[in-house]
């Protein structure tokens, strides 16, 4: 963040009600500041491996965070954002914050919805949004 200015925003999605309307409001955010967004999917796929295999979980989760993040970018052009996405996989929490904090990034603010999916689909773990905002050093809006 260059003095208050906000320049770019990360915004985990998870395709959930919570996280779209997150990305809703750094929407606003973005038109606001001038901002840009960088979507993030976060595959978790520990649990899964166990009963599938891990190559058919992998495949399957990455179509559907393409789908989610295809959707977001969608959305983000007809209100006139840049927005770009990144696919992680592996703990949610930990890799938010840690894109978030990569010097080559330099994001000045996490907008995260405070809940995401739940079932056997979920992508983000109910204490996701808990673990973000004490772990990272950059503003975080939780959006409910």
């Amino acid at each position: 963040m260059q003095g208050n200015s906000i320049n770019k925003i990360l915004v985990p999605i998870d395709g959930s009600k919570n996280s779209i309307r997150a990305l809703e409001m750094a929407i606003t955010i973005a038109k606001n500041c001038k901002a840009k967004i960088t979507g993030v999917y976060c595959m978790y796929t520990q649990s899964y491996s166990e009963t599938r295999g891990v190559a058919s979980v992998s495949n399957e989760m990455r179509k559907e965070a393409r789908t989610v993040l295809d959707d977001a970018k969608k959305t983000c052009g007809k209100a006139g954002v840049s927005f770009t996405t990144k696919i992680l996989q592996g703990n949610i929490g930990f890799n938010i914050v840690k894109t978030a904090h990569q010097k080559n990034n330099k994001f000045d603010l996490i907008v995260i919805g405070s809940r995401g999916r739940s079932s056997l689909k979920s992508m983000f773990l109910g204490s996701t949004s808990n673990f973000v905002i004490h772990e990272s050093s950059i503003p975080v809006l939780i959006v409910k």
